[in-house]
């Protein structure tokens, strides 16, 4: 009996022995043929010289999202789209949202899938809690693994400068100036931001000095008594920027700018909203506003209504982005140079000190980000590599040489009737050959000085009055507490209060209203937690300070 069971169980291990030989034989042989496989298939050797997205150009379509709700520019339309996806094989398709940027974002943040690129303020919460969220992929990381030529046409100091705590770059930055380059270019480069008039009605009521509270008082009631309606519609006296839930750009950077107030004083970052200076400023903002000059429109637009009034020349004064309105300035010089807009001396603190305009700094304006859902990574980062590199700016600058442009004694220029359209009619020329910046997710506004035409006149004036108030503001990038942390948290909230605490001020019925609406707000400032926000805020500036003088070396 234990003879035969012996003599079963040894069969059996014969036979498992046996069917293992044969098994691994047939593994084997498949990873031998797999290994074959590989070896006769060409393998593509990446170099940190030469542009990965040539490898493959087959065709592709990456979703691109642009988290501004104006930006409504279709991919394909163009010759520089077209001449792109002829090219690289990539075509985009870009998302924008419809209503509250900031509300899609979070729902997109929520649901734990992104675009396969994402183009945002670098300012913006959304990017902390992506970053922290894992939803979006280390650049470095992409460039190791698939495309080393990123690290040959990226700036060092910007990767550097936007490197987070765990080594990693998530984003990359567009019109953005490393100290060096803003040494370089700040006499060439103007500010975007600027107090503006419509020339006509200026001159009209003898071109009054609008750098002090009286003299703006009085101009906008000279405006509007002279100039009651505009082609049938009622004057608009003074246009800002539109309100959010966090307030209005143009009552705060901008105004804080054109009143030269110090970010700093003594090495501690200085509170400008509590400047006697700037309380000043916005109370004489309630008092036009007390006077019937501030308009209701100015309240409740947004931009798309704003570019249409714009475009009507209906806003006597404005403190605006001068580049945001260059199709509306084309428009109204066409019809009448006398009907457009001009740069003139604007607010101004008690000193008659000279404004310190911001102009672009290392942060620069938007970030782009890879989705860790994007659809192939290889493609997205050698894309993302091409339009940061020179060829790409190129391309998506001037278009393709012999169709929109040439080059004249050497230089790259666009062909006459390409730049007579983008001198003539923005809004026909992006339709018609989409260069000069209407894809500017990586405009790099440094290298593209090369290439840019001179200066139309519709436009001429305000940019050159902007020039040599420019200064630099990058060790006060991001300084700003962001995300779930106490402090941002912090931040976030009295963001909100401030947002709601600004109109209030304009539309008080006194100054004493006025002071108590302010009081209110520092007490409910303080107590949101203003004092931790202050902390982070000096913490960060220091180390910004580090950084870029360690850049500088």
């Amino acid at each position: 009996m234990g003879k035969k069971l012996v003599t079963k169980s040894f069969a059996l291990v014969l036979i498992a022995s046996m069917f293992l030989v044969i098994f691994a034989g047939c593994t084997n042989t498949a990873k031998n043929e797999t290994a074959s496989s590989e070896e006769e298939k060409p393998k593509t050797k990446l170099s940190a010289d030469e542009p990965g997205w040539k490898v493959d150009t087959s065709p592709i379509t990456f979703d691109w999202y642009v988290n501004f709700s104006w930006f409504a520019s279709k991919w394909g339309e163009d010759e520089v789209s077209k001449y792109v996806t002829d090219k690289t094989g990539v075509s985009i398709n870009f998302i924008s949202p419809a209503g509250n940027e900031a509300e899609k974002m979070n729902t997109m943040i929520a649901s734990g899938k992104l675009p396969d690129f994402i183009t945002i303020g670098w300012w913006e919460d959304a990017v902390k809690k992506m970053v922290e969220g894992e939803l979006v992929l280390p650049l470095n990381e992409l460039a190791e693994n698939y495309d080393p030529y990123f690290f040959k046409v990226t700036d060092p100091v910007k990767l550097e400068w936007y490197k987070q705590e765990n080594g990693n770059v998530y984003g990359y930055p567009n019109a953005s100036s490393s100290p060096k380059d803003f040494d370089k270019y700040k006499d060439l480069k103007p500010s975007n931001q600027t107090f503006l008039v419509r020339k006509d009605i200026y001159e009209a009521i003898g071109s009054p000095d609008m750098s002090t509270p009286e003299g703006f008082l009085n101009a906008l009631e000279a405006a509007k008594e002279k100039f009651p309606e505009v082609n049938g519609a009622p004057l608009i006296p003074f246009g800002l920027n539109e309100f959010t839930d966090v307030g209005n750009a143009s009552l705060e950077g901008y105004l804080q700018n054109f009143l030269a107030l110090p970010m700093e004083k003594e090495g501690k970052v200085y509170d400008r909203t509590t400047d006697p200076e700037y309380l000043t400023w916005l109370k004489t903002f309630r008092d036009a506003n007390e006077k019937g000059l501030l308009a209701k429109d100015i309240f409740i637009d947004k931009r798309p209504q704003m570019e249409e009034k714009i475009a009507q020349g209906r806003y006597f004064a404005m403190l605006y982005q001068r580049s945001d309105f260059a199709a509306q300035q084309q428009a109204l010089y066409a019809k009448d140079p006398n009907k457009v807009y001009i740069a003139v001396d604007g607010p101004a603190n008690s000193n008659q000190d000279e404004p310190t305009l911001a102009g672009d700094s290392i942060s620069g304006w938007t970030v782009t980000l890879i989705s860790k859902d994007v659809k192939d990574k290889e493609r997205a980062i050698r894309f993302l590599s091409y339009l940061i590199s020179e060829e790409g700016q190129k391309d998506l600058y001037l278009g393709k040489e012999g169709l929109t442009y040439d080059i004249v004694d050497g230089k790259p220029t666009f062909k006459p009737e390409v730049l007579d359209l983008l001198n003539e009619d923005r809004a026909a020329f992006d339709q018609k050959y989409g260069a000069s910046y209407k894809y500017w997710m990586l405009m790099d506004t440094n290298m593209n000085l090369e290439w840019v035409p001179p200066t139309a006149d519709a436009f001429k004036q305000m940019e050159d009055w902007t020039k040599g108030k420019t200064k630099s503001f990058a060790e006060f990038d991001g300084i700003n507490p962001t995300g779930t942390s106490e402090e941002g948290v912090a931040a976030s909230k009295i963001a909100q209060e401030w947002g709601k605490t600004l109109p209030q001020l304009l539309l008080a019925k006194s100054e004493k209203e006025f002071d108590k609406a302010f009081k209110d707000f520092i007490e409910k400032r303080d107590k949101l937690g203003f004092e931790k926000v202050e902390e982070h805020q000096q913490n960060v500036y220091e180390t910004n300070k580090a950084k870029l003088e360690a850049a500088s070396n």
